[in-house]
């Protein structure tokens, strides 16, 4: 009796961690978004790695698969260049987060406004890694469309 009781204190104990551990990933990626909405480039930094890497997949005009990379230092000057009148909105839908030991993975559907407008939508695919105890976001891939967003 007294060893069911001890698996089932471990198990609720490693379980109550994964759960904590999900919520400080999505924590990350909600205050990197905040960041952004807000063009505050210094913030954004404190979320990402040194050397993340950013990536789009879309199409070209034949349908022809595309993967573009940009720097992190001109992703952040399109963000910051954006006019402050012009509203801009990324709504992510939900959150599937994967993670084992100090690597995350966060696959995050959204919808994309500008002028509040719907602009397109796709995934976002977040890889972190936790240094020093905290989560940081070290690759982002995202696909963007405009059908298919229901």
């Amino acid at each position: 009796m007294k060893s069911i009781l001890y698996f089932i204190l471990l198990f609720s104990i490693s379980t109550l961690h994964a759960q904590s551990e999900a919520e400080n990933v999505k924590n990350t990626i909600d205050s990197f978004f905040e960041s952004f909405h807000a063009q505050d480039s210094l913030a954004m930094k404190e979320f990402v790695s040194t050397n993340v890497i950013i990536q789009s997949i879309g199409e070209d005009q034949q349908g022809e698969t595309l993967v573009h990379k940009t720097s992190f230092s001109k992703f952040l000057k399109g963000i910051v260049s954006i006019p402050k009148d012009a509203s801009f909105k990324e709504e992510l839908l939900d959150y599937q987060i994967s993670i084992d030991g100090n690597m995350a993975n966060a696959w995050t559907p959204y919808k994309f406004y500008f002028k509040d407008n719907f602009s397109h939508c796709g995934v976002n695919s977040f890889q972190l890694v936790k240094i020093d105890g905290k989560w940081q976001i070290i690759y982002i891939i995202d696909t963007r469309r405009k059908e298919g967003c229901n």
